[in-house]
Protein backbone atom coordinates (compact mmCIF):
# COMPACT_ATOMS: atom_id res chain seq x y z
CA UNK A 1 0.00 0.00 0.00
CA UNK A 2 1.61 3.76 -1.16
CA UNK A 3 0.90 6.75 -0.58
CA UNK A 4 -1.94 7.04 -2.92
CA UNK A 5 -3.78 4.18 -1.49
CA UNK A 6 -3.85 5.34 1.91
CA UNK A 7 -4.93 8.85 0.22
CA UNK A 8 -7.93 6.76 -1.22
CA UNK A 9 -8.83 5.07 1.91
CA UNK A 10 -8.89 8.42 3.46
CA UNK A 11 -11.37 10.00 0.55
CA UNK A 12 -13.78 6.81 1.02
CA UNK A 13 -13.64 7.41 4.36
CA UNK A 14 -15.07 10.59 4.34
CA UNK A 15 -17.08 10.32 1.76
CA UNK A 16 -17.84 7.04 -0.28
CA UNK A 17 -20.83 8.00 -2.50
CA UNK A 18 -18.00 10.78 -4.31
CA UNK A 19 -17.45 9.62 -8.36
CA UNK A 20 -14.10 8.32 -9.30
CA UNK A 21 -13.64 11.71 -11.03
CA UNK A 22 -13.70 13.55 -7.73
CA UNK A 23 -11.53 11.21 -6.03
CA UNK A 24 -9.12 10.91 -9.10
CA UNK A 25 -9.00 14.75 -8.58
CA UNK A 26 -8.24 14.27 -5.20
CA UNK A 27 -6.05 11.72 -4.76
CA UNK A 28 -3.97 12.97 -8.17
CA UNK A 29 -4.81 10.50 -10.39
CA UNK A 30 -6.57 9.79 -13.69
CA UNK A 31 -9.98 8.13 -13.13
CA UNK A 32 -9.38 5.14 -14.97
CA UNK A 33 -6.01 4.53 -12.65
CA UNK A 34 -8.17 5.42 -9.51
CA UNK A 35 -10.84 3.08 -10.37
CA UNK A 36 -8.30 0.40 -10.69
CA UNK A 37 -7.08 1.15 -7.16
CA UNK A 38 -10.21 1.06 -6.16
CA UNK A 39 -10.85 -2.42 -6.93
CA UNK A 40 -7.81 -3.85 -6.36
CA UNK A 41 -8.58 -2.01 -2.50
CA UNK A 42 -11.26 -3.71 -2.52
CA UNK A 43 -10.04 -7.31 -3.66
CA UNK A 44 -7.34 -6.76 -0.88
CA UNK A 45 -10.25 -6.40 1.52
CA UNK A 46 -8.76 -3.11 2.45
CA UNK A 47 -11.94 -2.27 1.55
CA UNK A 48 -14.50 -4.21 3.37
CA UNK A 49 -17.90 -2.72 2.23
CA UNK A 50 -19.83 0.98 1.44
CA UNK A 51 -22.69 2.50 3.93
CA UNK A 52 -24.36 5.56 5.01
CA UNK A 53 -24.25 7.06 8.56
CA UNK A 54 -27.73 7.39 9.64
CA UNK A 55 -28.01 10.28 12.18
CA UNK A 56 -29.71 7.80 15.08
CA UNK A 57 -31.59 11.31 16.70
CA UNK A 58 -33.97 11.75 13.43
CA UNK A 59 -34.78 7.80 13.99
CA UNK A 60 -35.95 8.26 17.21
CA UNK A 61 -33.02 6.96 18.87
CA UNK A 62 -32.51 9.30 21.48
CA UNK A 63 -30.74 7.52 23.80
CA UNK A 64 -27.45 4.84 23.35
CA UNK A 65 -25.95 2.51 26.05
CA UNK A 66 -22.97 1.08 26.35
CA UNK A 67 -23.19 -2.06 28.48
CA UNK A 68 -20.98 -5.01 29.66
CA UNK A 69 -22.23 -8.43 29.98
CA UNK A 70 -20.68 -11.06 32.32
CA UNK A 71 -21.78 -14.75 32.20
CA UNK A 72 -21.58 -17.26 34.28
CA UNK A 73 -19.49 -19.30 32.36
CA UNK A 74 -16.62 -18.90 29.82
CA UNK A 75 -17.36 -21.99 28.58
CA UNK A 76 -16.31 -22.37 24.31
CA UNK A 77 -20.27 -23.43 24.24
CA UNK A 78 -21.33 -21.07 26.90
CA UNK A 79 -19.88 -18.51 24.71
CA UNK A 80 -20.99 -19.87 21.41
CA UNK A 81 -24.49 -19.84 22.66
CA UNK A 82 -24.69 -16.06 24.08
CA UNK A 83 -22.99 -14.82 20.47
CA UNK A 84 -25.32 -16.78 18.50
CA UNK A 85 -28.16 -15.25 20.51
CA UNK A 86 -26.92 -11.90 20.14
CA UNK A 87 -26.90 -12.03 16.34
CA UNK A 88 -30.89 -12.63 16.70
CA UNK A 89 -31.31 -9.46 18.64
CA UNK A 90 -31.99 -5.96 16.35
CA UNK A 91 -31.32 -4.01 19.31
CA UNK A 92 -27.97 -4.54 19.93
CA UNK A 93 -25.90 -2.74 17.58
CA UNK A 94 -22.46 -3.96 18.20
CA UNK A 95 -21.30 -6.75 20.23
CA UNK A 96 -17.34 -7.41 21.40
CA UNK A 97 -15.68 -10.10 23.11
CA UNK A 98 -14.00 -8.46 25.81
CA UNK A 99 -10.87 -8.91 28.39
CA UNK A 100 -10.76 -7.25 31.44
CA UNK A 101 -13.90 -7.85 33.95
CA UNK A 102 -16.84 -8.20 31.86
CA UNK A 103 -16.82 -10.77 29.17
CA UNK A 104 -18.61 -8.79 26.60
CA UNK A 105 -19.49 -4.82 26.08
CA UNK A 106 -22.45 -4.24 23.78
CA UNK A 107 -23.85 -1.17 22.32
CA UNK A 108 -27.58 -0.47 21.88
CA UNK A 109 -29.74 2.33 21.12
CA UNK A 110 -33.30 3.44 22.51
CA UNK A 111 -35.40 5.62 21.97
CA UNK A 112 -36.49 6.08 25.35
CA UNK A 113 -35.97 5.01 28.85
CA UNK A 114 -39.51 3.04 28.62
CA UNK A 115 -38.28 1.07 25.40
CA UNK A 116 -34.91 0.33 27.03
CA UNK A 117 -35.85 -0.98 30.28
CA UNK A 118 -37.89 -3.46 27.77
CA UNK A 119 -34.61 -3.96 25.88
CA UNK A 120 -33.03 -5.07 29.37
CA UNK A 121 -35.87 -7.16 30.37
CA UNK A 122 -37.19 -8.67 27.00
CA UNK A 123 -33.90 -9.03 25.19
CA UNK A 124 -30.77 -9.17 27.48
CA UNK A 125 -31.94 -10.63 30.75
CA UNK A 126 -33.08 -13.23 28.38
CA UNK A 127 -29.68 -14.12 26.33
CA UNK A 128 -28.30 -17.46 27.62
CA UNK A 129 -25.61 -17.55 30.60
CA UNK A 130 -26.07 -13.76 31.44
CA UNK A 131 -24.50 -13.05 35.06
CA UNK A 132 -24.53 -9.80 35.46
CA UNK A 133 -25.53 -6.80 33.52
CA UNK A 134 -24.31 -3.32 34.17
CA UNK A 135 -25.26 -0.45 31.56
CA UNK A 136 -24.03 2.54 30.89
CA UNK A 137 -25.68 5.90 29.20
CA UNK A 138 -24.33 7.91 26.81
CA UNK A 139 -24.94 11.89 27.53
CA UNK A 140 -23.42 13.25 24.71
CA UNK A 141 -20.91 11.98 22.14
CA UNK A 142 -17.83 14.18 21.89
CA UNK A 143 -15.78 12.21 18.93
CA UNK A 144 -17.91 10.41 17.00
CA UNK A 145 -16.70 7.22 14.75
CA UNK A 146 -15.06 8.95 11.70
CA UNK A 147 -12.77 5.64 10.14
CA UNK A 148 -9.88 4.23 11.07
CA UNK A 149 -6.22 6.44 11.06
CA UNK A 150 -4.80 5.39 7.81
CA UNK A 151 -0.75 4.84 9.06
CA UNK A 152 1.59 7.32 7.56
CA UNK A 153 4.95 6.21 5.47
Amino acid sequence: MDRTDKKILQALQRDCRQSVADLAERVGLSPSACHRRVKQLEEQGLIAGYGAHLDRRKLGYTMEFFVEISLASQSEDALRAFEDAVRRVPEILECHLMSGVADYFLRIAATGPDAYERIHRERLGRLPGVAKIQSSLVLRTIQPWAGYPVPSD
